[in-house]
């Protein structure tokens, strides 16, 4: 949704309040979560007793329910009734903008905190499968909510919460305290997990990942759970529950449903531009210059960047756009040594690929689609990942049996 003017900020507000609730409170939120399956009745004691208003800052920017657009900010002081109505949405709500660097009311470049989707979360905590006793473990406190839920549950000593950015735990303590509640909160690098309080029997990340660390793996206790949102360098995000195997070396597991979480911070990768590629050249004569029938996908759904992601690893794409609706697509190679364009054009058949480096991407790329094409374009729940002892994440379709790769 883009706004360029007052009047359609207000209007952008009033169609996102309108969509998203049933009505502004919990009880309006809990019938929705129910209907929808994300809330069961395990949860309804820690949903009524953790209200999501108590972890919820005076000034949020909320989102839409595919977690990918942010409309304008909302400010309590302001507007006390739109920022109700948007706590009590079923919506992401961005908290912080740029690692906390982005100030103002517009929107920054990058959301890098927010107070996640309830169905989201609370369809993860299904997958977590929590038992009494159980401690949990997890990564990404944000404003601490997650983590409250968890703690009323299973009791403060059960639950140990890692957040990387001070300023972002500090309000989380104070938070869980609003709420009464006291579970450890730790600042830190989430990539080593809690080691001083392992084995763990679940372990919940509310950011994404390209790699399950293997400190993840190592603290928790055999046959524990991991949940987490699984992205691909080249796009696309999917929520994966592992359980790990006897020794901790290693686990698998399938995928059920699409994400957009912020990337782990130490995770985020640097995506160089084309001209870096180039090296000053508009496209070297020693690439390979080949045409191909498919018509090279701008950006493609997200489940289907995933595919090619999780069978082309190390790759990122760009698109140029020009008029007349014709754009390039551009891959590249994370390692900066291989680079491929395709040249989209209205009403043709054949398209032409220039490749070069060490890495034939576009030909990779389509491989990987035609597989999935031929497959009858399966979806999310067919598909799991499996992290083994040499560190290596092996997606596949059906069973480990039938790996996805180059």
């Amino acid at each position: 949704m883009t706004v360029t003017s007052d009047e359609s900020v207000a209007d952008a507000k009033a169609a996102l309040i309108g969509a998203t609730h049933v009505k502004a409170g919990p009880p309006g939120l809990a019938s929705a979560l129910a209907a929808g399956g994300a809330l069961t009745a395990e949860w309804l004691p820690a949903f009524e007793a953790v209200p999501r208003e108590l972890f919820v800052p005076d000034r949020i920017w909320p989102g839409v329910a595919d977690g990918t657009r942010r409309n304008p900010v909302v400010d309590r002081s302001q507007d006390p009734g739109a920022w109700r109505r948007a706590v009590y949405s079923d919506i992401p709500l961005t908290t912080q903008w740029d690692d906390g660097d982005h100030q103002g009311d517009g929107l920054g470049t990058t959301p890098s905190s927010s107070n996640s989707m309830p169905s989201m979360v609370f369809s993860m905590l299904q997958d977590l499968d929590v038992r009494p006793g159980d401690r949990v473990l997890e990564i990404g406190t944000g404003t601490g909510w997650t983590a409250g839920l968890l703690a009323h549950r299973l009791g403060d000593a059960n639950v140990v919460t890692v957040e990387f950015d001070p300023g972002i735990a500090h309000g989380a303590r104070e938070n869980l305290e609003r709420a009464g509640l006291a579970p450890t909160v730790v600042e830190g690098d989430g990539r080593h997990g809690r080691p001083e309080g392992a084995p763990y029997d679940r372990i919940i990340t509310t950011c994404s990942v390209l790699e399950i660390p293997p400190a993840w793996l190592a603290q928790t206790a055999p046959g524990g759970i991991i949940v987490a949102p699984f992205g691909t360098e080249y796009g696309g995000e999917q929520i994966v529950r592992l359980t790990v195997n006897a020794d901790g070396t290693g686990a698998s597991g399938r995928f059920s449903r699409g994400s957009a979480f912020m990337r782990l911070r130490r995770q985020r990768t640097d995506r160089r531009s084309s001209a870096d590629y180039l090296r000053g050249q508009e496209r070297p004569a020693d690439g390979v210059r080949t045409t191909t029938t498919l018509a090279p996908p701008d950006t493609g759904g997200r489940f289907e960047q995933f595919v090619i992601g999780a069978a082309v690893p190390g790759v990122f794409w760009r698109a140029e756009h020009y008029e007349d609706g014709a754009y390039t697509l551009w891959l590249h190679s994370r390692d900066t040594l291989s680079w491929a364009s395709v040249d989209y054009e209205r009403g043709r058949t054949a398209y032409e690929v220039h490749q070069s480096g060490p890495r034939n991407l576009w030909d990779e790329v389509e491989a990987a689609w035609r597989r999935w094409d031929g497959h009858g374009r399966p979806g999310p729940e067919r598909f799991g990942l499996t992290v083994t002892p040499d560190a290596a994440h092996t997606v596949w379709l059906d069973s480990p049996e039938n790996p996805l790769g180059r």
